[in-house]
């Protein structure tokens, strides 16, 4: 999608919605995905070490992810509309494919994760303890699910196989029981998967790093040392190992993953770069403005380091835009733009990689500033904790918008791996026939600030349920529980209000 003033056609204001609509329902998303294990796991914790500090994050994170799912969900509903709405020829053409993962998703997955979050929600003091963990863990697995089947969706269009176009319908099918393992084993979803589910517990841990970090630091103020210490730094460093773990195994499959993407949609990968002409030993580029048509403006390019991340061989040869548009001419007809929005692609890339490593280095300085029982007392830190606890999030949008805005002008790219398939579409051919611009445009700006809408009620929950934090007794004599019995105090008890 091009920056530069547009003609408001219906293919432009479908465009336009679909992306808006998708990038606010993907900042959602990956929380739902990373923090309902996390949130299994510490009240796995719990019940192992009997420590009541486990159960009261556990309450209070729980929180955070009943207000975020109820979000999610009420702005996932719109995207499967859209499809039929704008897309119809799109979902024509595909709808025999999209049909069994996303029936997969809402039959399986999503009844899973709703039911038992449900359970685990009302089951408090009704359910045995391992039951109740249980419910949390099977949320874990059904959140987990769905982001599989969605992806194995999302990843037909990027490399689509076991499909064969109907001569008589025009439509892609599936190819038999076969065609549908094969969108299963589709090498880009395995790619995908262990990416955006590591992402996804950076942005959660980036979240109970932030949260926590705040509230230590106005615990300790405060002259609660107890809470401090024992809750939230407890809490802080558990998210910040999980920040960690997941910022390397995100940049370790994203690496494997450009480079699969390098093989399959070259022209991606080369507007990532903004690699305009095929080169050898290409360099990686910090900063670049401008486009093939004219001139690009670099600064700070690295020699070798592109084509080392594209092939693991600092001396490859990448082919570039103007040689993959001449590939995609000879294969699929002329008349066609085949390049991406380089600019946005290109920047998409980098604030992509920069913030995702960024957030990795919050969470080795979180560990670093609480190790040997340090507390966190500064406020400015507390207050940094939690504005850098979005850079998850951004990053994660990023990755979304290089994906598919790399893809164009393809809503379903060739499989250049086997040149006979005819399974492809373009993104122009997908657009609804029968819906007026103007109808577009309607729903355009009403999804735009219902959107906004359900922003706001999302940001006021999270910052209200964040700021009451926990409650703690303010009488922290010690309290005689019976014979035989070692005295404790109120603090050993910190509550959450659930």
């Amino acid at each position: 999608m091009d920056i530069a003033p547009m003609a408001l056609d219906s293919l432009d204001l479908a465009r336009w919605q679909f992306g808006i609509t998708t990038v606010y329902h993907f900042i959602l998303v990956p929380l739902t995905i990373g923090l309902s294990p996390l949130v299994a796991l510490m009240e796995t914790l719990y019940l192992r070490t009997g420590n009541e500090q486990w159960r009261t994050v556990t309450k209070f994170f729980g929180k955070i992810l009943l207000i975020n799912f109820a979000l999610g969900v009420a702005t996932g509903i719109v995207q499967e509309f859209q499809f039929g709405m704008n897309w119809s020829e799109y979902s024509r053409f595909v709808g025999n494919i999209f049909g069994a993962p996303l029936a997969f998703e809402a039959l399986l997955a999503f009844f899973m994760e709703s039911t038992f979050l449900g359970l685990w929600i009302f089951g408090w003091d009704r359910l045995s303890p391992k039951i109740h963990n249980l419910c949390m863990w099977m949320v874990a697995l059904g959140t987990n699910f769905s982001a599989v089947f969605i992806l194995a969706a999302n990843s037909w269009m990027q490399h689509p196989v076991g499909a064969v176009i109907n001569p008589e319908t025009g439509r892609a099918e599936l190819d038999g029981v076969g065609g549908f393992l094969k969108v299963l084993t589709n090498p880009i979803l395995w790619t995908t998967i262990p990416h955006v589910i590591a992402s996804a517990l950076l942005v959660a841990g980036a979240v109970i790093v932030g949260v926590s970090v705040w509230w230590m630091t106005k615990a300790a103020r405060a002259g609660q040392d107890f809470e401090a210490r024992e809750l939230w730094r407890r809490a802080a460093r558990f998210g910040a190992i999980v920040m960690v773990l997941g910022g390397l195994v995100t940049a370790g499959s994203g690496h494997h993953q450009g480079q699969l993407v390098a093989e399959e949609q070259p022209a991606k990968m080369a507007a990532a770069e903004a690699l305009c002409h095929t080169e050898s030993g290409a360099g990686f580029t910090v900063l670049a403005f401008g486009s093939c048509d004219g001139e690009i403006t670099r600064v700070i390019t690295v020699p070798h380091v592109y084509s080392f991340m594209a092939t693991n061989d600092p001396n490859a040869e990448l082919m570039g835009l103007d040689d993959a548009q001449a590939m995609y001419e000879e294969q699929f007809g002329t008349g066609v733009d085949y390049t991406p929005n380089v600019m946005v692609t290109f920047w998409s890339f980098r604030l992509m990689i920069g913030l995702g490593m960024a957030s990795l280095g919050v969470g080795v300085l979180a560990l670093w500033l609480t190790r040997k029982g340090r507390l966190v007392t500064d406020p400015r830190i507390g207050t940094a904790a939690l504005w850098t606890m979005w850079l998850p999030f951004i990053a994660c949008s990023f990755g979304w918008i290089l994906t598919e805005m790399g893809r164009q002008p393809w809503v379903v790219a060739p499989n250049l791996a086997d040149p006979v398939s005819q399974v492809h579409l373009l993104t122009q051919d997908g657009v609804s026939t029968v819906v007026s611009s103007a109808t577009v445009l309607t729903s355009l700006v009403v999804f735009t600030l219902l959107y906004a809408a359900l922003g706001v009620v999302w940001f006021v929950l999270l910052r209200r349920y964040i700021r009451e934090g926990v409650h703690t007794p303010t009488d922290p004599s010690p309290q005689d529980d019976g014979p035989g019995k070692e005295p404790t105090t109120d603090a050993d008890h910190l509550s959450f209000a659930y």
